[in-house]
């Protein structure tokens, strides 16, 4: 018998029990370890603002209809940040052993089921804490806009939100070569963000961030910006903080209306190109060689090479 957490209702949680099934002969079964929460895209189930609750995504029109809605309370089994260790094999799954640990996406639940192939492919080194494995899919998310920022050797670019995805695209961008601005309102997350190697820092409570960008860059501004947030004033800054026919990746997951964005005012003036990243998909330039399981295991390979700090 398993536990799920369920959201209850907009702001409520709770747990139900389920009934573990039997495993088919090449699958493995998973006691999870560590679950994490993602602040962003989970948050909008809890809080009732995905707009799954309250539209109908239409994938074959690719439009949110307004006829009926995708999502409904209860919402049981969101998460995508998990760790298990193999707790039992079918008899034709040779690829793992019991006692081997596993990063990937199951939701916030105490086991997991899958196909000894998936479990195989997403191994973690004995020599890594388990604990880092929560870090796989939001490490591919920055990851992800770090490939759309097509960033070049040299270039400044500047990171709107310190949080996780913010952090992890900071240093995945000095990786490239970029001299990194780091912005945030928090300080504590900026001190953070200084110690995992940001060139700069800025404290978007205390000045304006597009202003000190621009002081910093001789007034050309970034060469890039990636927004993590999800707020709409702080992509209004980083649209501000960009330099002239230059690109801001819109990674954060906005809720409701556009309140705060001013496209008349610098997107329209110093022809921003936005462009939106998130993990259902690559740039389509990189459609053949990039793919969601290959942006998982580069970050984790990163980490335990000790190029990347979670």
């Amino acid at each position: 018998m398993g536990r799920v957490v369920v959201f209850e209702a907009p702001r409520r949680v709770g747990l139900t029990d389920y009934a573990d099934r039997a495993l088919e002969p090449d699958e493995v079964r998973l006691q999870t370890l560590y679950s994490g929460i993602s602040a962003g895209t989970e948050l909008t189930a809890y809080r009732g603002s995905n707009p799954y609750l309250s539209k109908r995504w239409d994938p074959a029109h690719r439009l949110f209809m307004e006829d009926t809605v995708s999502l409904e309370y209860p919402v049981e089994g969101w998460g995508y940040e998990e760790v298990g260790r193999v707790t039992e094999t079918g008899p034709e799954a040779t690829g793992v052993r019991e006692g081997d640990v596993v990063f990937g996406t199951w939701g916030h639940r105490s086991t997991h089921v899958m196909p000894e192939a998936a479990a195989a492919a997403r191994l973690m080194s004995s020599e890594v804490d388990p604990v880092n494995g929560v870090f796989s899919q939001i490490g591919a998310i920055a990851l992800n806009a770090v490939l759309d920022a097509d960033i070049h050797v040299g270039e400044t670019v500047a990171i709107f939100g310190q949080g996780v995805p913010g952090l992890i695209a900071m240093q995945l961008a000095r990786l490239n070569g970029a001299n990194v601005i780091a912005v945030d309102r928090l300080p504590k997350r900026l001190e953070l963000a200084r110690d995992l190697g940001a060139d700069h820092v800025i404290d978007a409570a205390a000045e304006s961030a597009a202003e000190a960008i621009r002081e910093k860059t001789s007034n050309r501004g970034a060469d890039v910006s990636i927004e993590f947030s999800g707020a709409y004033p702080a992509l209004h800054e980083a649209i501000r903080a960009t330099a002239y026919n230059s690109r801001v990746v819109v990674s954060g997951f906005f809720q409701g209306e556009g309140r705060g964005l001013r496209l008349g005012e610098e997107f329209h003036h110093n022809r921003i190109e936005l462009v939106c990243s998130q993990i259902s998909g690559v740039g389509a330039r990189l459609n053949h060689r990039w793919d969601e399981h290959r942006l998982r295991t580069t970050v984790m390979g990163l980490q335990a090479e000790g190029k990347l700090d979670f």
